[in-house]
């Protein structure tokens, strides 16, 4: 509805300069060219376009000349204005009708958790892969990021349109899973009173030993002298990627598909796509290691992928694994990687094109480094275990609602910190508690009404309601649509946390100014209609980003 609205405003506006005689191309070269922005000062307006400041040199005058010129030939009943004005030193400042603005609460009534859905993505299949972490022990706080990032951006392309699969890369082959199963096996030796050694490279954590001691339950004491790689790698890798699952499951984030690298060894994809690089001229030997050209695709330089010894580098089966992925028909494939990845864009994109695929039909989204803060310093370990901190301990510190929102309210390629404090408390201080208090609010005065003796049922039109009193709920309300479309073909989930601060700061500002429940029935209903739309929409925002709508919060 406001892209619509907007639209129509900028089609009108064009139309006007062309009317006028100021129309320039390299100025202004189409309707969207002419900019709508929300001025800060709500005297002002709704909306705001400086048109004309940009219009001053193509029609030789002065820009509030121009303004009021324009001001004049529109026709504001037809683009639903209910005034315009032009201001200096050039501004026209837009103020929608309120009327038109109020029909927003009837199509969301109407629609449901439907409102807000697009048709924008509906020709697109998307694979979207994140955390993909090493089944070698427990997901860490940056895995966390991913996860809450990743779960959240698939529900909202969802909401926009396209289809999505949700893929985690199990990186069940190469040497981390070969360290995890040595470590395992001397973890296993060390259950049997043997000394600990674990290798170099090997991993420490309690999981280790937990998944030593599932081994003995199983087999006893069968492969004491008889280390079997496979054995144990399969074994280890089982219990560790469940543990994973578990995990992430707590954090309301689940896969449609868990894609293991050892399959692609297994099914030949990685020999045959060493054979295709070769074949099509990709490669070259130096220092009797095979090279691949990235450098041609802006690579800062070549990289290995097959090192002296034979042995194939990760460069090589990840190349196998995005070409499976290009053929199983995808039309584009979105990668969340973690910081340390930045340097990986290219050589995606190389690999991409190498394999007969389009560079554009990739792209990369970085993740930037997490700290965990309490009391004003920042928290390496974990209390309970004196390790890492890891996502399971976050969860059980302050809830996953609490912790997908927080992961998400900032901006992806921005660094972050996680306040413990600020997260567990029960104030509006707190972000999620603030967005959630305000559908609870809405459930209690609901309670209220029922409690009694009275019952619902929307109204269709306002008669009695001061349209003024719900504008600014309207004005929000009605962008839910640009909103997911922006988060979607942006892929800004950060967009979404800020929407549903901006709702639940509307609700609350309703609620302090206005008693909602009086003696008049009439205007009651009306304002129960109102609020029966903004809980739709809180309810499905948050869902999109993985957090609960209670109906009742937990007080200090």
């Amino acid at each position: 509805m406001l892209n619509k609205l907007m639209s129509s405003i900028r089609n009108e506006i064009y139309e006007t300069i062309e009317k006028l005689g100021y129309l320039d191309n390299q100025v202004i070269p189409n309707h969207d060219s002419i900019v709508l922005e929300t001025p800060k000062d709500k005297s002002f307006g709704d909306y705001a376009t400086n048109v004309a400041m940009r219009l001053a040199k193509v029609a030789r005058k002065a820009p509030l000349v121009i303004a009021k010129e324009i001001c004049e030939q529109l026709d504001i009943n037809k683009i639903h204005l209910s005034k315009i004005d032009a201001v200096a030193p050039g501004f026209i400042n837009l103020t929608l009708d309120l009327n038109y603005l109020s029909n927003i609460v009837s199509q969301i009534l109407s629609e449901g958790s439907s409102y807000g859905n697009l048709t924008i993505g509906e020709h697109e299949h998307i694979c979207l892969e994140y955390v993909s972490a090493n089944p070698t022990g427990y997901l860490h706080v940056g895995h966390g990021r991913g996860a809450a990032y990743g779960a959240s951006l698939a529900n909202i392309l969802k909401k926009a349109g396209y289809k999505v699969n949700r893929e985690h890369y199990v990186n069940d082959a190469g040497n981390q899973i070969t360290n995890m199963a040595k470590s395992v096996y001397a973890r296993y030796e060390e259950l049997f009173g043997r000394p600990l050694n674990i290798p170099e490279d090997g991993y420490h954590g309690k999981e280790i030993i937990t998944v030593a001691e599932e081994f003995k339950k199983q087999y006893n004491d069968e492969y004491l002298d008889k280390f079997d790689l496979n054995l144990f790698r399969k074994f280890g890798t089982e219990k560790l990627l469940n543990n994973l699952k578990k995990d992430l499951k707590s954090f309301n984030v689940e896969f449609d598909t868990w894609f293991s690298e050892t399959s692609l060894y297994e099914s030949g994809a990685v020999e045959n796509t060493l054979k295709l690089l070769q074949d099509k001229g990709y490669t070259y030997t130096f220092e009797d290691a095979l090279w691949l050209k990235t450098s041609t695709y802006r690579d800062e330089k070549d990289r290995v992928i097959v090192k002296s010894d034979g042995s194939y580098t990760y460069l090589l089966p990840d190349i196998a694994y995005h070409a499976n992925k290009l053929s199983r028909g995808y039309t584009h494939l979105i990668d969340v990687l973690g910081a340390d990845h930045h340097g990986y864009i290219d050589r995606l994109h190389a690999a991409v094109s190498m394999v007969g695929g389009d560079s554009n039909l990739i792209d990369v989204e970085i993740l930037q480094m997490v700290r965990v803060i309490e009391n004003g310093e920042e928290v390496k370990m974990s209390k309970r275990s004196g390790k890492a901190i890891t996502l399971i301990d976050l969860i059980n510190e302050v809830g996953t609602d609490a912790l997908r929102y927080f992961y998400v309210e900032k901006a992806l390629s921005t660094h972050m910190d996680l306040d413990l404090g600020l997260m567990k408390q029960k104030s509006t201080d707190n972000p999620v508690y603030y967005a959630q208090y305000a559908h609870a609010r809405i459930c209690g005065i609901f309670e209220k009404w029922n409690n009694l003796g009275n019952s619902f049922e929307p109204v269709k039109e306002f008669k009695t309601l001061d349209l003024s009193k719900i504008k600014d709920l309207c004005l929000t309300l009605i962008k839910y649509p640009a909103v997911i479309e922006e988060a979607a073909t942006k892929r800004l989930v950060h967009k979404l946390p800020h929407y549903i601060n901006q709702l639940a700061s509307n609700l609350h500002s309703f609620y302090n100014d206005e008693k909602v429940i009086t003696e008049n029935i009439d205007e009651t209903l009306e304002k129960l209609t109102v609020l029966k739309a903004v809980q739709v929409v809180l309810k499905d925002a948050l869902s999109l980003i993985g957090v609960s709508a209670p109906e009742k919060m937990e007080q200090k």
